[in-house]
């Protein structure tokens, strides 16, 4: 029976998504919930596991497709239906079994159906055997004559046959070694390599097949990739090619297609820019105590593993605002004339990567202390930049925090996540004069850009809980004793 496997929802907001590899081929085998396809749609790549097992004996897609949600990924043939040829074959012996059995004069009730195909088996070797069988009844004075081709006894004169037949054996050997090639001699589909990897290799277009793997059992890792990219630009820097790939009116370029996540930024922002109107507040936090906690915990971190950076207090300061400030982890439904109380905290976290910006959700941050903060945002990180992610890991947020800080700059107009309402820009912090008590003093001050809905958050809100934010970077003790 043919079994269609057909491409699942994607969620939320996500129509299509673009097919990047075919993981099988016609004729394999699969598993129930085994990787079939490697698909991008949105900010996130995935394989998509087969719905059921069985025989690939279609594929319906190509790499480079863009197909929605319901889309005909392949046709299996289930394990039933191929089982049903070789119980066919078994029949065919069963009937003949009680017809010999008859002209051997035996009963048919004392022969078992399970025996029948043995017996069928047994009886056909003597008439085979019959035929050398005549021979050895001709009289002996006539036996010579009829022994001349026969192979068995090799002549005194005649070469050795075992001399002979260890050279035909060894083309045979080396024929079955074959298939055991390394993995990276076979086409870019069978390549050792995670989705990280053969996403940048796809990206900078190096083939995965021509890639020699220096990892484990021939594993490519992305420094091999990039060995093959610099071996490219310096044979290419070597030659002088005599006119450019492509020019404009002033000089040469080089056009590049849209990848699928910059369309979707592209088309994200754009929603954002023309549906939202914002507004944007600017003002610093004096984290000079946070900075002096921060340095004496860092070392304990450091030794289980985590690193200490001022972002998980940041992270825990608006988890905590929020929940003192309902408009702001709110959205709006003008469908539904009404708005979206978010009774839970979700921080989405946007995190710069080589194919875009991700930003994937921290859940029930409100909830979490912060070495439990410290270690989430690791190993998301961690997991945007592997591409080791799923689509829901990117839905849910209720609130959005920019690190700009992390490469530089103080402040900025950063642009909501909608539906999202706002979204805080955190600069890097810097040394500055400030006047405490008339007297002058060298601070630490974070700069923050928070940017909200004017259709939902006034401004009056908006200050009020960025106020509430400072309040807790500036006086860390109390984000230590929050829940």
């Amino acid at each position: 029976m043919a079994i269609e496997v057909k491409l699942p929802n994607l969620g939320e907001g996500i129509d299509t998504g673009d097919v990047l590899e075919l993981l099988v081929k016609e004729g394999d085998t699969v598993a129930k919930d085994q990787g079939i396809i490697e698909l991008e749609t949105g900010k996130a790549t995935m394989q998509v596991p087969s719905s059921a097992g069985g025989k690939v004996s279609k594929i319906h897609v190509h790499p480079g497709q863009s197909i929605p949600s319901g889309t005909l990924l392949m046709t299996l043939e289930s394990a039933e239906a191929q089982s049903k040829p070789a119980a066919q074959k078994q029949v065919a012996p069963q009937a003949d079994t009680p017809k010999q059995a008859a002209e051997k004069g035996q009963e048919p009730k004392e022969q078992r159906p399970a025996q029948q195909p043995q017996k069928a088996a047994e009886a056909k070797p003597p008439k085979a055997a019959a035929a050398p069988s005549k021979p050895a009844a001709v009289p002996a004075g006539e036996a010579p004559p009829k022994h001349e081709a026969a192979p068995a006894p090799p002549h005194p004169k005649q070469p050795k046959p075992s001399a002979e037949a260890k050279p035909k054996a060894a083309p045979a050997l080396a024929k079955e070694e074959e298939p055991s090639l390394p993995e990276s001699t076979h086409d870019g589909g069978h390549v050792a390599a995670g989705p990280a990897v053969r996403r940048f290799a796809r990206e900078v277009g190096v083939d995965l097949a021509r890639v020699t793997g220096s990892g484990p059992s021939g594993r490519v890792t992305r420094e091999d990739v990039l060995a093959v990219v610099r071996q490219a630009s310096q044979t290419a820097a070597s030659s002088k090619p005599s006119t450019a790939t492509a020019r404009d009116t002033w000089g040469p370029i080089r056009p590049e297609k849209l990848s699928k996540i910059r369309k979707i930024i592209a088309a994200k922002m754009h929603e954002s820019w023309t549906t939202c109107p914002r507004v944007t507040n600017f003002d610093d936090a004096d984290v000079t105590e946070l900075e002096r906690l921060r340095v004496s915990s860092k070392d304990d971190y450091a030794k289980k593993g985590n690193k200490l950076t001022s972002l998980p207090f940041v992270i825990k300061a608006v988890a905590s605002a929020l929940k003192h400030h309902p408009a702001i982890n709110a959205s709006l439904d003008l469908e539904q004339d009404q708005i979206v109380y978010k009774e839970y905290v979700n921080i989405g976290i946007a995190v710069d990567t080589e194919r875009g910006l991700v930003v994937p959700s921290l859940r029930g941050a409100d909830g979490l202390s912060i070495p439990d903060v410290a270690r989430a945002l690791a190993q998301l990180s961690e997991n945007v930049r592997d591409g080791s992610f799923s689509i829901a890991d990117l839905q849910g947020s209720t609130f959005t925090i920019s690190n700009l800080g992390a490469i530089g700059g103080t402040y900025s107009t950063p642009i909501i996540n909608t539906p999202e309402v706002a979204i805080l820009l955190v600069g890097r912090s810097r040394k500055m004069p400030v006047v405490i008590d008339d007297e002058i003093a060298i601070r630490l001050m974070m700069p923050l850009s928070i940017s909200y809905d004017h259709r939902l958050v006034d401004g009056a809100t908006a200050s009020r809980f960025l106020n509430d934010v400072i309040d807790y970077l500036e006086a860390p003790s109390r984000l230590l004793l929050a829940p």
